[in-house]
């Protein structure tokens, strides 16, 4: 009978000893490993060097980019601080900007201007070109230039208002002129924090400013670069002689690993640039190959190792091996009666009781079998339940080992964790899922877990990491499980991301109203106080009352009346010298009201002394206009006076002779007291006109200020042949006003009328004042027929210091301007060159109280005509 392959090997390796066969199988093993390494290793190391290699590009290209954008956060932050330099606060506090297109922004080429502090070198960046002074429309006013770069013409005027922010520090990349620039801005406000415009700082971004965002580190190593998104160019390199400018991305992929990264990402970069990262190839290559060497060296150690180890290991065991399954043979025959197989002999007696083992296994098995179907119907009718309980969870659960290595885990851990199954089985849930320093309570946790007397299970809460590195708070309860021969781990982790959240909202809700610098209260319906924070305690200790306490009668009316009309109401209170504006905001639909209080006693202090400055001014010119009208008024004075002179001669004579009758003494003495009262009504106008007193104002007939007006220039259109047309209504038009002050606009525009007619021929003088009433204003019509006014200067004319006269001040017009407005009314223009101007002043009406008041005011007005 022919025996097969399988039957003589067989009969060889029972003849075989087993140290023998243990020493031959070692070396091949050995040789195999060694020759299926330096296949698979080889490739595996070279994969795990790119992968490590990319990894430390990218890292090294993130580590340039944050240096790049800590450097434009350093000139945000030094733009909002030179915003809010008290300097610049002092500059702008007296300073007024004109609504003007076309004005001329003031440059600083040889100085630096006052409000500019030297920031920049101080917190060791590079100096921008040029710092530019915004109104808040955006037109530039004031400009520093610190080259001899220009300011590029794209901005030259104006600056777009994407670059501006009126609420944050705002650092972005803009091209101008083919050139990059940083632009940094912030918002500007004087002294008394009105908004006053934008600071923006223009840094030219070169090889100077790329090099200065990536100090300290070798352009050798890594050097960077700005590249156009679209065309893929580089705009700007830290070394212009390495890596040329206009160059293609591209042309630069034979010598360098290039990253380029978007910087869409980084707050500020709005422009399509992105931040390129060059790692020459040499120094690449060179850490490769001492790779590459030091693991084949590595290799060849542990091959060799792993067979001297693997071979004098198994020759022990076997040897060992041998003793045993004689001795267990022996005990095997006397105790269950089975025969010896012979280990007595010599040869492979691993291989001789594979025959007597085959036959006890056979016993077993069937013992086994029976015992196996009983429990698989068990088995599987738990696994099932538990099945369902995992997938069913909706918190995360996770299976450890002893040793802390995830065995199973439900889905809703793979949502949890950002890994499917297959990824997550079989890593160390603590170096994978837990930063490092939630390890150490994460340890804690697990040991108090084994102390079952002392806690049924492990709960805290700590912080866990993603799959992408991402961290989220989560609460864990941890349950031993122990086995016969090994415990486990059951991890129920609960994502607290909302809940912690929710946590700091309300805290920090809790602190705003605590920390505000203002007074904040809340009060019931009731009037009682049950919250006030510090900044409440001056109007407090007003009221006399603390948080818990109800408000004084006349404060509880207040609130329930705003609580009933349910709109917000403001109100004003002074404590000790503080003025308060308080805001009712009702909560109608809780029964309380918040009260919003804030101190206004800088803005009350303010406008009461802008009132005393235009009331100065006011005088100012009112000084001016007396000297102007002092050779009138002499000669108006002048003729009472001789009048009165040749009056008093005469009656002198007459008594000397005394042959005057005694009526002619009488009448000649009248004519003294006539003439007296006209100079001594010249005097009282003109100490009206001129005098310093308070605004006040009273009831007046617009057709009486007129006419008072054009007696005053009486002496003036006597000396150019003119006559002044006056044009009044068919009744007294009553407004209630400043006498002195309506009559000095007045006065201001006749004059300037006036002055218009002087160059004008004789015959075309014409000068008509004309009063009327439209719906509920009064008008005042002052028409020339003088040259008139340009389009042009038309639009200036009420401009402080604007003036079309030789000598003019130019405030004239202004200041009638601010007190017709003050009166709440409107004064303009219009005119056509060559024909003539007329100037308009709208004055709202008196309003009557009553019918008895009405006709009072209307006899007076009759009377003062009278």
């Amino acid at each position: 009978m022919r025996l097969s392959v399988k039957s003589i090997l067989f009969v060889l390796l029972r003849r075989v000893p087993m140290p023998v066969i243990a020493i031959l199988v070692g070396l091949a093993v050995g040789l195999a490993v060694w020759g299926l390494l330096d296949q698979v290793q080889s490739r595996q190391v070279d994969k795990i060097f790119e992968q490590e290699l990319q990894a430390q590009l990218d890292q090294r290209a993130r580590e340039s980019l944050i240096r790049f954008d800590r450097y434009l956060s350093n000139y945000g932050a030094t733009t909002r601080l030179l915003a809010n330099h008290r300097r610049l606060s002092e500059y702008l506090e007296p300073l007024f900007w004109f609504e003007d297109d076309d004005a001329v922004p003031v440059v600083y080429k040889e100085f630096r201007p006052h409000w500019l502090p030297d920031f920049f070198e101080r917190e060791a960046l590079s100096a921008p070109s040029h710092v530019l002074l915004t109104d808040p429309q955006g037109r530039i006013r004031e400009v520093f230039q610190s080259g001899n770069d220009p300011l590029p013409e794209e901005i030259a005027t104006r600056i777009p208002t994407r670059l501006l922010n009126a609420r944050d520090v705002r650092s972005v990349i803009e091209r101008f002129d083919d050139k990059l620039y940083l632009v940094g801005s912030d918002a500007v406000e004087d002294a008394g924090g009105y908004a006053m415009g934008h600071l923006v700082v223009l840094v030219p971004v070169d090889d100077a400013f790329l090099a200065s965002s990536q100090r300290g580190v070798y352009v050798g190593r890594a050097a960077v670069a700005l590249v156009d998104g679209a065309d893929q160019r580089i705009v700007a390199s830290v070394d212009s002689e390495m890596l040329t400018p206009g160059t293609l991305l591209s042309d630069w992929s034979g010598s360098y690993l290039v990253t380029s990264q978007s910087m869409a990402e980084y707050e500020g970069a709005d422009s399509n640039v992105l931040f390129a990262t060059f790692v020459p190839h040499a120094a690449v290559e060179k850490m490769s190959r001492h790779v590459r060497i030091f693991e084949r060296r590595q290799r060849g150690i542990a091959a060799v190792v792993y067979i001297l180890v693997f071979t004098a290991v198994i020759y022990l065991v076997s040897s060992r091996l041998n003793a045993v399954l004689k001795r267990m043979t022996r005990f095997s025959q006397r105790a269950l009666g089975i025969p010896e197989p012979g280990f007595h002999r010599g040869g492979n007696q691993l291989l001789l009781l594979e025959e007597w083992i085959q036959h006890f296994t056979q016993l077993v098995l069937k013992a086994r079998e029976e015992m196996s179907i009983k429990h698989q119907a068990e088995m599987r009718e738990s696994e099932a339940l538990k099945a369902a309980v995992m997938e069913a969870s909706l918190d995360a659960i996770v299976t450890l080992d002893h040793g802390g290595r995830i065995i199973e885990l439900n889905p809703s851990a793979e949502r949890v964790l950002g890994l499917d199954r297959g990824e997550a089985t079989g890593s160390v849930f603590a170096e994978r899922f837990l930063p490092e320093i939630a390890r150490p309570a994460f340890q804690r946790l697990l040991d108090r877990s084994r102390h079952l007397h002392r806690e049924p299970q492990g709960r805290g809460e700590l912080v866990a990491m993603r799959s992408d590195r991402s961290e989220i708070p989560v609460e864990i309860s941890i349950v031993p499980i122990d086995l016969e021969s090994e415990r486990f781990y059951t991890l129920y982790i609960h994502d607290i991301t909302a809940r912690k959240q929710a946590e700091r909202e309300i805290k920090s809700l809790a602190r705003f109203a605590s920390e505000s610098p203002n007074p904040i209260l809340r009060v019931t319906g009731e009037g009682l106080i049950v919250y006030a924070n510090r900044a409440s305690r001056p109007l407090l200790q007003a009221w006399g009352a603390d948080p818990g306490e109800p408000l004084p009668e006349d404060w509880r009316a207040e609130i329930a009346v705003a609580l009933e009309s349910g709109e917000p109401q403001e109100r004003e209170q002074e404590v000790a010298g503080q003025v308060y504006s308080l805001l009712f905001a009702p909560i109608r639909d809780l029964g309380y009201l918040n009260i919003y209080a804030r101190d206004i006693t800088a803005v009350r202090r303010a406008e009461q002394e802008a009132r005393q400055h235009q009331a100065e001014l006011v005088h100012v010119c009112r000084l001016s206009t007396m000297g102007e009208m002092a050779t009138g008024m002499a000669h108006e004075l002048n003729q009472p006076l001789s009048a009165i002179v040749n009056y008093a001669n005469g009656c002198s004579r007459r008594l000397q002779s005394a042959s005057s009758k005694t009526e002619d003494l009488v009448g000649a003495m009248g004519q003294i007291t006539v003439q007296a009262q006209r100079a001594s009504e010249i005097i009282r106008r003109l100490r009206a006109l001129v005098g310093k007193q308070p605004p006040i104002r009273t009831d007046a007939d617009l057709n009486h200020l007129v006419r008072e007006v054009c007696s005053f220039v009486e002496f003036e259109t006597t000396r150019l042949a003119l006559q002044i047309e006056v044009d009044p209504g068919a009744h007294p038009i009553p407004v209630n006003v400043d006498l002195v002050q309506i009559e000095q606009v007045l006065l201001n525009l006749v004059r300037n009328a006036i002055d218009a007619l002087q160059e004008a021929p004789e015959e075309r003088r014409r000068l008509r004042i004309r009063t009327q009433v439209e719906g509920d204003q009064a008008i005042v019509e002052v028409e020339d027929t003088g040259p008139g006014i340009t389009a042009e200067r038309i639009l200036h004319l009420f401009h402080p210091f604007f003036t079309t006269k030789e000598g003019g001040m130019g405030m004239g017009l202004a200041i009638s301007q601010t007190i017709v407005e003050n009166h709440d009314g409107r004064i303009w223009a219009e005119s056509e060159p060559g024909k003539g101007s007329i100037f308009y002043v709208s004055l709202p009406l008196a309003q009557a109280d009553g019918p008895d008041e009405t006709a009072a005011s209307e006899s007076e007005l009759l009377e003062s005509l009278t």
